[in-house]
């Protein structure tokens, strides 16, 4: 039986990362996928191929409002073949690109599904038919996620699609009920009606964006409102069924039952880890409530030479988030093996983006998690319609919010709605991470007319504290 130093199980953005930073290590490490096409969540079925439509529906909101701006763009309309095709190629080349990566690394790269067999083995099903097993010292699980269901009655039997069908999906719907309030149904409700779909999204939680703060989550949804798009938040969903050709959604809302209809219906309601598979119990690995691998800030499960990271872990379902979690397990995994102190990962500078439209980005502690931990706090706002460069652009949805400490005046935390928010908020990202404060932020210049000027204002507001 081959013994290896550290097994990683998944090829995805994080498995891939941790096995290669694994093998710079000088660690004997093997990397195991068993998905039918190798890439991984993001590349084949996530982030690339979303934001590759996401890219054709922004430019063809441009086109319909050429007349905003003086500009005639002649007969509008869209090609979806084309616009599948163009997505089909840009993921092909990404994949390509990751298999290349995993077949020609300094590891092993093995095409087979991973089973416990006890907490220092793996049974290893080939996709080829083969069956081996191998021994490990340390392992990382990195499966990521996969399609959270829901039971909904009659929801199976009317049918539905999900991301994974409308990424490649051959028609585009007159009208939709899209079911969920997270990224996923946001970006999928501004692609639809961007490409002219009437939209409806159904939204359990009181709020759309959950986790984000109240304002930043009610910025989204007026906008959005402001689009045409339905948003009925605070539901309960009772049943769906079909007449004639028209899909029918029963819901409660304030206690009263009602019912939307459209052509087709968009199932969001979120994913879950992609852990059922790994026959955990035989590693004597422990789940917490929520039924993911709960881990310690080295990223170490219940076994403490078996780690996991990403969707697996369950905390934050983030790409750059799962890469810097398995980075620093290979590398905590390295530091066990020579009985070194581990490191910890900072989740001071936890990212969330969606591409919506407008956009919403935020880092750090939301204003409710920061003042439910008990820090005292300042927070200051700026809208985009008071922005020079926004209202030049016609792009003045949404606002920024920063969150300072109100004892050392340092930036804890901030969110962006608006134009370009997943690039802005960066600045933010810089600002924790070198733990500046308000001050430091308003004292740097900002080239005017920029949209990135537009966080002096509230720095500026906060630093009037110090």
């Amino acid at each position: 039986m081959t013994e290896f130093d550290f097994a990683v199980i998944g090829g995805g953005s994080a498995g891939f990362s941790a096995v290669s930073e694994g093998a710079k290590l000088g660690l004997r490490t093997i990397c195991i996928d068993g998905a039918a096409e190798v890439g991984g969540l993001c590349i084949l079925r996530g982030c690339m191929p979303s934001k590759t439509l996401l890219e054709s529906a922004n430019r063809f909101l441009t086109l319909r409002r050429a007349s905003e701006f003086g500009l005639s763009a002649g007969h509008l309309g869209f090609d979806l073949g084309a616009i599948r095709q163009r997505k089909r190629t840009l993921v092909n080349e990404f994949a390509d690109h990751r298999r290349v990566q995993l077949e020609e690394g300094d590891f092993e790269f093995a095409r087979a599904h991973a089973s416990f067999v006890s907490p220092h083995r793996l049974r290893l099903d080939g996709l080829d038919g083969s069956v081996r097993e191998i021994g490990f010292r340390t392992a990382l699980i990195a499966t990521g996620s996969e399609r959270n269901v829901v039971e909904v009655p009659g929801l199976a039997k009317t049918g539905y699609l999900d991301s994974d069908i409308a990424l490649d999906s051959a028609r585009i719907p007159p009208s939709i009920i899209i079911l969920g309030g997270g990224a996923i149904a946001l970006e999928f409700a501004h692609f639809y009606n961007a490409l002219g779909t009437k939209v409806t999204a159904l939204q359990r939680n009181a709020q759309f964006v959950k986790d984000a703060d109240i304002d930043v989550s009610a910025a989204v949804t007026n906008a959005y409102r402001r689009q045409g798009i339905e948003m009925i938040s605070g539901t309960r969903l009772v049943a769906v069924e079909k007449t004639g050709g028209r899909k029918i959604v029963r819901f409660v809302k304030d206690g009263l039952e009602q019912t939307v209809s459209a052509d087709e219906i968009f199932y969001a309601l979120g994913r879950r880890p992609a852990i059922g598979r790994l026959h955990l119990d035989a590693a004597g690995i422990e789940l917490n409530g929520d039924l993911v691998i709960g881990t310690n800030d080295q990223m170490q499960s219940s076994q403490p030479h078996i780690f996991a990271a990403g969707d697996a872990a369950g905390q934050f379902e983030v790409v750059h988030i799962a890469i810097e979690e398995a980075v620093i397990a290979a590398r905590n995994a390295a530091r066990l093996l020579k009985d070194e102190k581990l490191s910890s990962i900072d989740h001071r500078l936890r990212l969330i983006a969606i591409f919506s439209h407008p956009e919403l980005a935020y880092v750090g502690l939301t204003e409710r998690e920061a003042t439910a931990s008990g820090r005292r706090i300042r927070v200051a706002t700026y809208p985009f319609d008071d922005h020079g460069r926004s209202m030049v652009r016609g792009e003045t949805d949404g606002l920024v919010k920063l969150i300072a400490d109100a004892n050392t005046h340092e930036i804890v935390g901030g969110a962006v709605v608006g134009p370009e928010a997943p690039e802005l908020i960066h600045e933010i990202v810089v600002a924790i991470h070198f733990r500046a404060k308000t001050s430091d932020l308003a004292a740097i210049p900002h080239y005017h007319p920029t949209l990135s000027e537009i966080w002096t204002y509230p720095a500026e507001e906060l630093a009037a504290f110090e």
